[in-house]
């Protein structure tokens, strides 16, 4: 019972430390003059990716591979289908046009890259398929372009009005360090909590990251695409969840398999095969129906293919 109540703690903690390192570093960063649109796609991204990077260092430290590839699997299916799902239906969504053509394929480019670097079993014919430390480091390589690409629209388009509340020093710094805390005993809790569910009702590793700890990571981009949503702030509300499935693939898959290499299940090819039909479906929508809208019957059906998921998930176990 202990391990369930800290599993749900940890979650809640593992939510309100990214909160606090985002606000945090926010203030600190308008102190110093810094760019409202650099923060943006610097400081926040980080933050609103924070809890699955954490899940996932730690869940590849301990060696649970199937719940760090998982939890960024379900995470960017959960991203797509579930949260512009419901950000669509809200308001319908009108996307720019670098987020057509360039931000949505860069995404579909990278779970088709992840997915040839970890089957070496079917490409090579080895033994064994794994995401080795190279593999990381060519990820991570592509993200540094990916962030060299984001300032540059940041340059193009020039300033823009941030509304990050400016805290006194003290308090930002506390934020900071406080998120920081926050986020490791949080993610530790939560990747503890998900392995003795797994164990407890014979669930395995997979299913778990896949559904309850991707979910959960996702919660910040949740919360940011339906307030935005809510708004009218459409730009923010897919950039957030478009931007977040690249940082997960190129920066948290990159940065787990250098800290240790994560070995893959050939199992998880279905998940791979969903999260790239997500992200050319949503590639699609922008031609069908208003251009490059994504409409409220489109974030209906979005809504649906994810529950279908989930249950197909329910009975693979």
């Amino acid at each position: 019972m202990l391990v369930y109540l800290l599993f749900i703690i940890g979650f809640v903690i593992l939510l309100k430390g990214a909160d606090w390192l985002v606000e945090g570093a926010s203030s600190v960063a308008k102190r110093f003059g810094i760019s409202g649109i650099v923060i943006g796609l610097t400081i926040v991204s980080f933050g609103t990716s924070a809890p699955e990077l954490l899940v996932n260092v730690i869940a590849s430290i301990q060696g649970n591979n199937e719940l760090a590839i998982g939890n960024i699997l379900g995470s960017n299916l959960s991203n797509i289908f579930l949260i512009l799902g419901i950000a669509a239906i809200i308001y319908p969504l009108k996307l720019t046009s670098n987020t057509t053509w360039k931000e949505i394929p860069l995404s579909l480019l990278a779970v088709v890259v992840f997915s040839l670097m970890v089957n070496d079993r079917l490409v090579d014919g080895n033994d064994f398929s794994v995401l080795g430390r190279i593999d990381g480091f060519v990820l991570l390589a592509f993200f540094v372009i990916f962030i060299y690409y984001t300032f540059g629209i940041g340059k193009v388009q020039g300033e823009k009005q941030d509304h990050h509340k400016e805290y006194p020093s003290w308090k930002a710094v506390l934020m900071m360090l406080g998120g920081m805390i926050g986020l490791a005993l949080g993610g530790k809790w939560v990747v503890d909590g998900a392995m003795a569910i797994a164990e407890k009702f014979g669930m395995s590793e997979a299913f778990i990251g896949l559904t309850i700890v991707a979910i959960g990571t996702s919660l910040p981009e949740l919360a940011t695409s339906v307030v935005a949503a809510m708004k009218k702030k459409v730009d923010i509300a897919v950039g957030n969840v478009v931007g977040s499935n690249i940082f997960n693939i190129l920066w948290i898959l990159g940065l787990s398999a250098v800290i240790k290499p994560l070995y893959f299940s050939v199992s998880l090819n279905f998940d791979i095969m969903m999260v790239t039909f997500s992200t050319f479906l949503l590639f699609l929508f922008m031609f069908v129906g208003k251009k490059r809208i994504l409409e409220r019957w489109q974030g209906i059906s979005f809504v649906a293919i994810y529950v279908l998921y989930i249950a197909f998930l329910f009975f693979r176990g």
